[in-house]
């Protein structure tokens, strides 16, 4: 897992706001001194708006350093994010961020499967971003949702050897060259009939000893996807982390709110998620 940086609060300006199929929301705010240091897995506890107390903690999707923004996708479920989601270019928010450990990448396990299901979709992008171009790592996305995409689909690049229905790809992460596929239980068209775990398992079957070998898995999603991510893992002999989602009050370490139960080597211990986590080893998860 990476180190944790500073935590930055700033008042940022909202750069854009686009609005996509199912109800899903695309969020650009200007975030300087957090876009320099977000590293993908890491969050933002945003002030939805001055008449809501309590924060909201996003993924961070993706950061650009040099032009010091920060991207978020979510969905408007409660009154917290709705009043998000009425924001327009020029308005402002309260934003803290980077929190959390984000994800590690260790050269000895170049290629990497980056799962991601419904909410743990954004971690993956930024995991794309932040990847593409590096010769030392292969990463592969795979993706999971019962609502539309809210990206372009497009035809992939490689021909390898995939489930029939799983056809699509995202343009985003085809211009980055990098390959990804889709799956989904709602028969959304260009996915793979089934959970994104049972993707990622044919994907893990069809690689010899060898490429195992260099292979590590990356899990962001609602606990049963988790769970299966980590049960995967297990079975094929994988490294694995898991950004863990968890509801929180502060979202920088003092209310204790967000602790979950980690096996360590010394026995159980409880942890905080915002600033423990939000990545873990999905051992001390899921023993």
């Amino acid at each position: 897992m990476s180190q944790r940086e500073t935590i930055f609060l700033s008042e940022s300006e909202v750069l854009a706001q686009s609005r996509h199929a199912g109800d899903q929301y695309v969020l650009r705010v200007r975030a300087r001194e957090a876009a320099r240091t977000a590293a993908p897995g890491s969050f933002a506890h945003v002030r939805c708006d001055k008449a809501i107390p309590l924060r909201r903690p996003l993924s961070i999707m993706d950061a650009d350093p040099e032009a010091g923004w920060l991207d978020f996708l979510y969905r408007p479920l409660g009154p917290g994010l709705a009043s998000l989601a009425a924001k327009e270019p020029g308005d402002r928010v309260s934003v803290l961020a980077p929190i959390g450990n984000g994800f590690g990448f260790d050269p000895a396990r170049p290629r990497i499967v980056a799962i991601g299901g419904g909410v743990g979709i954004p971690p993956m992008i930024f995991v794309a971003r932040k990847l593409r171009g590096d010769a030392r790592f292969m990463p592969l996305v795979l993706m999971g949702s019962e609502v539309p995409f809210p990206f372009a689909l497009t035809a992939p690049r490689e021909s390898e050897t995939w489930p029939d229905a799983a056809t699509a790809s995202l343009s985003m992460l085809e211009e980055w060259h990098v390959p990804s596929r889709i799956a989904s239980n709602s028969g959304l068209a260009g996915a793979y009939h089934g959970h994104v775990t049972e993707l990622a398992r044919h994907e893990l079957a069809r690689l010899d000893a060898a490429v195992l070998a260099e292979t590590a898995l990356l899990a962001c999603g609602p606990e049963p996807m988790l769970e299966a991510a980590a049960a995967v893992a297990r079975d094929f002999d994988l490294p694995c982390q898991l950004a863990v989602e968890e509801f929180m009050a502060c979202g920088v370490g003092g209310c204790a709110g967000c602790t979950i139960r980690i096996h360590t080597p010394d026995g159980p211990a409880m942890k905080r998620v915002c600033v423990d986590g939000p990545v873990f080893d999905s051992r001390a998860v899921y023993p």
